[in-house]
C-alpha cells in the first residue's frame, strides 16, 4: 500500500538519499509500485512498457522466481559454512551452461562484488597487477573497479588513470579506427592490445588480466568482431595473464544463439574468468565468478580464506535455480532469438525509411539503434537521441541512450518481450522520427559540435520539437551506464553525470 504521495517521496528522498543518487527524468521522475512481465506501473496505474531493464531477466515479479524465494525463506536462510543442497546444487546446474574448464564457483551479491574478486583471482594467479581494459567500459562502483572504467576515471582528468591500467581502443567496427569495409577487424584491434603490451614490458610492467564486457553495454552496444578475443586471450596469455569475460549484462541467454555473450566468438574461445551479476537472480542481488580450478588453486594458495557473509546463502541459490528453471521452462532463449531478429528487421527497415538511423547491430534482445546526423560523417545526434527517449516516456515506453555520444538507443528488456512488444515501440520511434525529420528540415544544425548541441537551450513551447537538450540530459542523467535500468552516456563529448544500468 502507498505510504506517500509522489511529492512526498521525492521530498523524502532529496532529504535522505545521497545527491549523488540519481533518478530518471529528473523534473517528472516515474514512481513505480508495481511491476509484472515486461511492463511497470505506476501510482496511478500506467503501465510502461518495459525496453531496458535486464535485471528482471525472466520478467518483473515472476511467480516461480518468487515462490522459490518464499519457500526458502520460510525453511532457512544462512551462510555457505554450513553444508546446505542448495549451494552445490545451483554451482552445478550453473557450470554446465559454461565450457568445461570453468568449474569453480565463488558466489557474491552484486556485478561489482564479482568483477573485483575477478581481479583479486588474476593477480594472485602468476603475482602481476597491470589490467587492459577496453576504451568506454565500465565495470562496476567500487574503487578497484573505477580504476579500470575508462568511462568513470576519464571524468576526473588526464591524471585519473593510474600507471597500472592500459586501455586498449574499443573493438567498435562503426565508429572505430577499423570499420566494417576492413578485411580483418579483429585482428587489427587484436594487434592494438599485443603493442599495448609489448610497451607495458618495455616498461617493466606485468599483465595481470584483460577484461571486457562480452558485448560492449557502456561503449555503445558494440559487438566484437570475429577472432577477436581469441587473439588478444593468445597475447594476454603469453604474457602471464588472464582473460576475463564480463557477463553482468549480456548473460543468461540473452543473445539467444548462446547462452553466453563470449560464445558468440566460436567454440575456440574459452575465457580464464566469467563474471556474472544483474539477471542472475531477476532482481535479487546476487553475482557470480566462475574461473577454472588452476587459478582456484593459485588463489587459495595465499593463505587467505574467501568468505562473503551472504554469498551463495539458500535463498540467493533458491531464486538462481528458479531463474534457470524458468529461462528452459518458458524457452526464453529461444524467444531472444525470435523477438530479437524481429526487432532488429524492424529497426533496420526505420534505417531505410529515416536518415537520422545510421547503424543497426545487436544479437538477441541486445540491440542498439546508432542514431547520427550526417551518415557520411557518423556524426553522433545526441540531442535527437535524447528527445526520442522523452517522447518515448510519453507514450509509457521506457528506452534507454547510451554510447560515448549518448547517442544510440539501446534494447534489453525483459526476456519475456514479445513480437507485439516490440513492433509497438518500433512504431511509436518511427512516428517520433517522422516528426522530427519534418521539424528539422532546412536547418543547419548538422554544422554544430555535439558539445555545442548539448549546452544549447532548445525552445520547448512546441515551436521546436527538440526540447531543451540540457534538461533532457540532466534528466537522463548522462555520464553513468550500469545503474540499474539507466539512461545513460559517456564522457566524451558533453560533459554531464550519468546514470548507469
Amino acid at each position: 500500500m502507498e505510504m506517500y504521495s509522489k511529492a512526498e517521496t521525492l521530498e523524502l528522498r532529496k532529504k535522505h538519499i545521497g545527491p549523488s543518487c540519481k533518478v530518471f527524468f529528473a523534473k517528472d521522475p516515474i514512481k513505480i509500485v508495481c511491476a509484472r512481465g515486461q511492463y511497470m506501473f505506476d501510482e496511478n496505474g500506467e503501465k510502461y512498457l518495459d525496453c531496458i531493464n535486464n535485471v528482471a531477466h525472466v520478467g518483473h515479479s515472476h511467480p516461480d522466481v518468487v515462490k522459490a524465494a518464499v519457500k526458502q525463506m520460510e525453511l532457512l536462510n544462512t551462510n555457505s559454512r554450513f553444508l546446505h543442497d542448495n549451494l552445490v546444487q545451483y554451482a552445478k546446474r550453473l557450470t554446465a551452461t559454461l565450457p568445461e574448464p570453468l568449474s569453480v564457483c565463488y558466489f557474491v551479491n552484486s556485478g561489482s562484488e564479482a568483477n573485483d574478486l575477478a581481479l583479486r583471482l588474476a593477480r594472485q594467479y602468476r603475482g602481476h597487477q597491470d589490467v587492459i581494459t577496453l576504451d568506454h567500459a565500465y565495470h562496476g562502483h567500487v574503487t578497484s573497479l573505477i580504476d579500470i572504467s575508462p568511462y568513470k576515471f576519464n571524468q576526473l582528468g588526464k591524471e585519473a588513470k593510474k600507471e597500472f591500467v592500459h586501455v586498449a581502443p574499443s573493438p567498435d567496427i562503426y565508429r572505430g579506427k577499423y570499420r566494417e569495409d576492413h578485411p580483418d577487424p579483429g585482428s587489427a584491434y587484436a594487434d592494438n592490445v599485443k603493442k599495448i603490451i609489448e610497451e607495458a614490458q618495455k616498461n617493466g610492467r606485468k599483465i595481470a588480466a584483460f577484461i571486457a564486457e562480452s558485448m560492449q553495454s557502456c561503449g555503445g552496444q558494440v559487438i566484437p568482431p570475429a577472432g577477436y578475443f581469441q587473439k588478444v586471450a593468445d597475447a594476454v596469455r603469453k604474457a602471464g595473464g588472464v582473460f576475463i569475460a564480463d557477463e553482468v549484462q549480456v548473460g543468461f541467454g540473452r543473445v539467444g544463439k548462446k547462452f553466453w555473450g563470449f560464445q558468440l566468438q566460436g567454440e575456440d574461445f574459452v575465457p580464464d574468468i566469467v563474471t556474472m551479476g544483474k539477471p542472475i537472480g531477476n532482481g535479487h542481488p546476487m553475482s557470480c565468478v566462475v574461473t577454472t580450478r588452476e587459478i582456484a588453486e593459485a588463489f587459495g594458495a595465499s593463505g587467505l580464506e574467501y568468505f562473503n557473509t551472504f554469498g551463495g546463502n539458500p535463498v540467493s541459490c533458491a531464486i538462481g535455480l528458479a531463474v534457470l528453471d524458468v529461462i528452459e521452462k518458458e524457452d526464453l532463449q529461444g524467444n531472444a532469438t525470435r523477438v530479437g531478429n524481429y526487432l532488429t528487421g524492424l529497426l533496420k527497415e526505420q534505417k531505410e525509411k529515416h536518415p537520422l538511423v545510421g547503424d543497426v547491430r545487436g544479437v538477441g534482445l541486445f540491440v542498439g539503434v546508432d542514431l547520427v546526423k550526417d551518415r557520411q560523417k557518423r556524426t553522433p545526434a545526441t540531442a535527437e537521441a535524447q528527445h526520442i527517449i522523452y517522447k518515448l516516456k510519453e507514450q509509457r515506453i521506457l528506452l534507454s541512450a547510451d554510447g560515448p555520444y549518448r547517442n544510440i538507443l539501446k534494447f534489453k528488456p525483459p526476456m519475456c518481450f514479445t513480437m507485439e512488444d516490440a513492433k509497438f515501440a518500433v512504431d511509436q520511434i518511427d512516428e517520433i522520427l517522422t516528426d522530427l525529420e519534418d521539424s528539422t528540415i532546412n536547418r543547419t544544425r548538422d554544422d554544430l559540435p555535439t558539445s555545442v548541441q548539448s549546452k544549447r537551450k532548445m525552445p520547448t513551447d512546441g515551436s521546436s520539437q527538440l526540447e531543451c537538450i540540457n534538461e533532457s540530459i540532466s534528466h537522463i542523467n548522462g555520464s553513468a551506464c550500469r545503474q540499474k535500468n539507466g539512461f545513460y552516456a559517456e564522457n566524451n563529448t558533453v560533459p554531464c553525470k550519468r546514470i548507469r544500468t
